[in-house]
């Protein structure tokens, strides 16, 4: 299934992960990891409240092809520092040619006008946001209107050099400064690509290619938190959590807010809680703290 928008910046070319995260223009990481957290929960047909099977499946595929992509293009700084360079160049052309775009929604038009534009945009945002995607079928449209908002917010606050890297001041016309080379490229680690491949072999549950891409890579690199996080998500939706807790432990004590391994640990208290409730009426035995605590080192009486 492929997803078509084209309102706000897609009409540009472009593709608005801002709008697709539902995040500020200017977000910082950490906002932007929290709302992707959010999003993933309320999409993944694991952890979903979607009622319908169409509904499950759309929200699969808005995670899969939509969502977690524009998250990788923040989370990886070659990719980010690309991005952002784009996002600079396309404000730079609609401010020299506003007339060049298309403003279809209330919200981006009054934003066109209103005097404390910063405000308003931040407002209208949060408004769009809270409703982006309850309903998987209209997420298109809200992202859409969202992605106006914020081709209308470049255009106005460009001025303001919001959105471009601060020139640094000159040195001091004593000083000779020689010119410094041009920084190398960042290339894509063989972990990071096997990542991405074991994402996609998820995607068609192909979970033992998956696990093989996974172990190759963590051996070249052991403390790969991403590498570890997506070991320990396979192997809980594979009903192994004894192979898969190790490497969720190993995930989060490199990065605490590792989002697989986060995933992971939602799982495994999913299924804690439905075993709590189905072993309700028996009689209870001598360990405690079910299955969270035996694998995540629950208390032990005395």
């Amino acid at each position: 299934m492929s997803f078509k928008i084209n309102q706000g910046l897609f009409q540009l070319g472009i593709t608005d992960n801002h709008a697709i995260l539902g995040i500020k223009i200017d977000a910082d990481f950490n906002a932007i990891r929290k709302q992707y957290m959010r999003i993933a929960r309320r999409l993944h047909p694991d952890t979903s409240a979607f009622q319908e099977t169409e509904d499950k499946e759309l929200g699969k595929e808005l995670l899969a092809k939509l969502v977690s992509p524009a998250y990788n293009k923040f989370s990886k700084d070659d990719e980010k520092r690309e991005y952002e360079l784009l996002i600079n160049t396309i404000a730079d052309r609609i401010k020299k040619d506003p007339n060049s775009i298309e403003i279809s929604t209330e919200a981006a038009k009054q934003l066109q006008t209103i005097g404390d534009f910063n405000q308003a945009y931040e407002t209208s945002l949060q408004e769009l946001v809270e409703q982006q995607y309850e309903s998987p079928k209209q997420a298109l449209a809200r992202i859409g209107e969202i992605s106006e908002l914020n081709l209308v917010y470049l255009m106005r606050s460009r001025s303001g050099n919001v959105v471009a890297t601060p020139t640094p001041p000159p040195p001091p016309a004593e000083a000779k400064s020689e010119e410094a080379p041009p920084p190398r490229p960042v290339k894509t680690s063989f972990v990071d690509k096997a990542c991405d491949r074991a994402v996609q072999l998820m995607e068609t549950s192909n979970y033992a290619k998956a696990i093989l891409e996974l172990k190759d890579a963590v051996k070249r690199e052991p403390s790969h938190p991403r590498c570890h996080g997506l070991l320990g998500l396979i192997y809980i939706k594979q009903n192994q959590p004894k192979l898969g807790t190790p490497h969720i432990r190993k995930a989060l004590s490199i990065d605490p807010n590792q989002p697989e391994a986060i995933e992971a640990q939602q799982l495994i208290q999913k299924t804690a809680t439905t075993s709590s409730v189905k072993g309700k009426s028996k009689k209870s035995g001598s360990g405690s703290g079910g299955l969270l605590g035996r694998l995540f080192g629950g208390s032990k009486k005395k």
